[in-house]
């Protein structure tokens, strides 16, 4: 065994065997991931960094994890300058620097990377370390939508509803609202299932606002699962509220119920 790389051992493990590794428990993946990520393989390092700042099968470190991501970031994982950029503009590990996380998504994301140029975009809309451009942020999130981001999808939508950053068109904004719901975004599908409603196309609404209510679910804890109670919450009273019948009464009686 002397002389021989973790990363070369498991590179003899068939494909099978190595995803069954990865999938046990947190806490048994966890020394794989590090002595993977300590050989040099800039994946494990986002993710051993990843699995630090969210406590996941490790002790939560959120100055660890910056420090794992800035390695992988200085041999150029897009992956990993985004998620330096998050920890600058969230103060994870470090002191908030808005002006350096926007630096760091204008990186990953020139490099193509599609959760950077939506964080880009939040930037831009809310003027934070750099000019407020909401032109500029529409582009973003329109970069981050081509490549598939349901989220971007969602606030395209909302953005050519409101006329920011771009001219109001509310077909547009119906598109991008019916593509992030599809792409099962929960807030894009309560969106999508509100303007259904509006429509008067009670069944097809139903069926959008009952997976935006239950959307999150399969998350635990944090910002995610509070967005998709708060979404709940309002499915049940914009029913509530349209005094609607047939299956969106059904669906407002099994939300008063759960």
């Amino acid at each position: 065994m002397e002389g021989k790389s973790i990363t070369a051992l498991v590179s003899r493990i068939g494909t099978t065997r190595l995803h069954a590794l990865f999938a046990q428990a947190p806490q048994r993946a966890a020394p794989w991931v590090h002595a993977l990520a300590a050989d040099g393989v800039l994946q494990a390092q986002v993710c051993y960094g990843r699995m630090l700042l969210e406590g996941h099968g490790v002790d939560r470190d959120a100055t660890a994890a910056l420090t794992w991501f800035r390695r992988a970031a200085a041999c150029g994982d897009a992956d990993a300058v985004n998620m330096m950029g998050r920890c600058l503009d969230n103060g994870w590990g470090t002191p908030e620097d808005a002006a350096r996380a926007t630096e760091h998504f204008q990186r990953a994301a020139l490099a193509g990377h599609a959760w950077a140029q939506y964080n880009l975009g939040h930037m831009y809309f809310d003027g934070r370390g750099v000019a407020r451009d909401r032109a500029k942020a529409f582009a973003c999130y329109t970069q981050a939508a081509a490549q598939g981001h349901e989220r971007a999808m969602n606030l395209l939508g909302r953005c050519c509803e409101e006329g920011w950053g771009t001219p109001r068109d509310l077909q547009a904004s119906s598109d991008w609202y019916r593509r992030s719901a599809e792409g099962g975004y929960f807030r894009g599908q309560y969106n999508w299932g509100t303007l259904l409603l509006k429509a008067r196309r009670f069944n097809e609404a139903a069926r959008w606002l009952e997976r935006a209510a239950a959307g999150g679910g399969a998350r635990s804890g944090g910002a995610a699962s509070n967005g998709a109670a708060a979404v709940r919450r309002a499915v049940l009273a914009l029913i509530t509220r349209a005094g609607v019948p047939g299956e969106l009464q059904e669906l407002a009686l099994r939300l008063q119920e759960t």
